[in-house]
């Protein structure tokens, strides 16, 4: 039997602590932990069978409970997994994974030296369709990779504890890593601060990755249409993956513009090169995805990463990438753009 200790049933926990409690009967939600005296009494409610506490210590301490779930804040997440792991307890850490580089290694280094695992909720990486688009770009059917930008748009949650980057952007900058299997070269951003000062609530980050690639994002609070919307584009074919479709998450563009060699007296510049640029458009392809939630997913894949200790897609490393390139894009909103190498 494996238990898990689950801490935070605020704003997003509720739909972890569904997902976690919906896995076969070997694995148990044995206690949860919340501040909040009102969500605590809820869950003791509904869940009278599981232990409740709003003292994170007690989830720590307890020596039946293997993993626990950090739901929390993210200003509290480097706190609660450094407790836990030292503990000795495996963690699921939602993200970013903390609030630096720095506090992300420290966390990586104490889980290598006590042999725990820590997996960070970048839940877009088990995703099917995001699975289906890396197919796509691996097999070589796409092309060169040229360029890759998303819109992850919305008139939602404002939040308090943290800017528009940090909040949204986690989700596309794990996509795009994972896509392209680079690392980021350089980061910068321009922010805009419309409700409060200091605090970003639209934001345009552009990262160059060491294989050439540049990707570009667009995050906002304040739109008037939900968009989480992923376009890439290719020599030979672009792919659009749009999370919010319901029947077409996944569209595959037979377009591009083809480049020939023309025939030319080049005469004395040797180096000169002319060409005839063509343009293409072929058809459009909507594939079939087996679908299943990627919370679900995702929290199947923590549950077998404890159970047979298997490295996680989404390790201690992969939410230390996410957090160096939203640190760079910070730095360079406050410098105005600037271009931040990594």
């Amino acid at each position: 039997m494996t238990k898990i200790g689950f801490a935070g049933v605020g704003y997003w926990g509720p739909n972890l602590l569904r997902n976690f409690e919906g896995l076969p009967d070997d694995v148990t939600v044995a206690a949860i932990c919340d501040a909040d005296q009102k969500k605590l009494s809820q869950m003791k409610k509904t869940r009278p069978h599981v232990k409740t506490t709003a003292d994170f210590n007690d989830l720590v301490k307890d020596g039946e409970i293997d993993a626990v779930v950090i739901a929390l804040p993210a200003k509290f997440h480097y706190e609660y997994a450094r407790k836990a792991l030292e503990a000795g307890k495996d963690v699921f850490v939602e993200k970013p994974l903390a609030m630096t580089g720095n506090e992300c290694r420290e966390l990586i280094k104490l889980a290598d030296e006590k042999k725990r695992i820590i997996f960070v909720g970048h839940t877009f990486i088990y995703n099917s369709a995001v699975k289906e688009v890396k197919k796509y770009i691996d097999s070589g059917s796409l092309g060169s990779v040229y360029y890759i930008y998303s819109h992850r748009l919305n008139l939602g949650k404002v939040r308090d504890d943290v800017d528009v980057m940090w909040n949204l952007a986690p989700h596309d900058i794990s996509i795009m890593s994972y896509l392209l299997g680079s690392e980021p070269r350089s980061v910068s951003a321009r922010g805009f601060c419309y409700l409060r000062k200091d605090i970003a609530d639209v934001a345009f980050i552009t990262i160059e990755y060491k294989n050439g690639v540049s990707a570009h994002i667009h995050v906002s609070w304040l739109d008037p249409n939900k968009v989480r919307r992923v376009t890439i584009v290719g020599s030979k074919k672009m792919v659009v993956y749009d999370d919010v479709s319901e029947d077409s998450k996944i569209m595959i563009y037979d377009k591009g513009i083809d480049k020939e060699h023309i025939n030319a007296d080049l005469g004395k510049y040797d180096n000169y090169e002319t060409f005839l640029f063509k343009h293409r458009s072929g058809d459009i392809l909507i594939p079939k995805i087996n679908f299943e939630e990627p919370l679900r997913a995702e929290v199947k894949s923590f549950v077998d990463c404890v159970k047979t200790r298997k490295k996680p897609a989404t390790d201690g490393n992969s939410g230390l990438e996410v957090v160096k390139v939203l640190e760079a894009a910070s730095k360079s909103l406050k410098d105005g753009g600037k271009v931040i190498e990594l």
